[in-house]
């Protein structure tokens, strides 16, 4: 039996995903699009099947995306195929080119609930912008803590396009030490009584608490500011982190400069 990877979207969890999001929120696509320009090199690690990328790829930008998920990938491939996209792993992702703007949306940072390789993919993001380039992001914070379960239950239910009932069964658990979420989940595909597939995931998620990851960007990203021991709150004129508050309070954005 494979080893389950963390976070991994197989092809159950993607198909589930597509139903329920298949679109980004407009408001959230319109924050992110904010930043962009046209004739500047644009990355979004993590595209996912591309809620965020095509959008961007339609308004003619120049855009280049990468997810670990090859079922993610294909739904991506199939809606755009002309989309410039690749299969790597965000941690030890590489490329030759520099990028003016990189972004990261839907709290997709949390999923490195390692602080380590977390801080280790905050510097390479910086590594892989142009001078003058922009890195954008949101995180989940502890408003985002799940109720504790006991055992796993059925939490959203829908149909496939082929008629089959897609399953989501899941439980939570909350450790206090690492902040972290864990939401293992089970995902089932039916047709009437009939089990036809089933799929693990093991999901987690690192929730914040509130100046943490301010703390993380001066400590590996601008050093020269963690020296100096400025407060957070006065960082927003210095051109390094500027921290915008976005539709609801259990998320937050971050720009960083170089």
């Amino acid at each position: 039996m494979s080893e389950l990877k963390q976070n991994y979207y197989g092809s159950l969890c993607t198909e589930m995903y597509e139903i329920l999001h298949e679109q980004a929120p407009q408001d959230e696509l319109d924050f992110y699009l904010s930043y962009a320009e046209k004739g500047k090199k644009i990355l979004e690690p993590l595209c996912g099947s591309g809620r965020f990328l095509i959008p961007f790829l339609e308004r003619g930008f120049d855009i280049f995306g990468m997810d670990l998920s090859e079922e993610m990938l294909g739904k991506l491939k199939r809606k755009a195929p002309n989309a410039r996209v690749m299969q790597a792993d965000i941690i030890s992702f590489t490329a030759e080119e520099k990028f003016d703007y990189i972004f990261i949306p839907s709290g997709s940072i949390s999923l490195f609930t390692d602080m380590s390789v977390c801080k280790g993919i905050l510097q390479k993001m910086k590594e892989l912008l142009a001078p003058g380039g922009k890195f954008v992001f949101a995180a989940d914070t502890v408003f985002d803590r799940c109720d504790e379960d006991s055992g796993y239950q059925t939490s959203v239910s829908v149909k496939t396009k082929e008629g089959f009932d897609l399953l989501l069964k899941g439980k939570n658990h909350y450790d206090e030490t690492s902040q972290t979420q864990f939401s293992p989940s089970i995902y089932e595909l039916y047709n009437g009584a009939e089990l036809l597939q089933s799929e693990s995931m093991d999901f987690q998620t690192h929730l914040y608490r509130y100046g943490e990851m301010e703390a993380y960007l001066i400590e590996r990203l601008n050093p020269e500011l963690n020296k100096k021991k400025e407060p957070l709150h006065l960082l927003e004129n210095l051109s390094s982190v500027l921290i915008q508050n976005f539709s609801e309070e259990n998320a937050f954005m971050k720009d960083f400069f170089v």
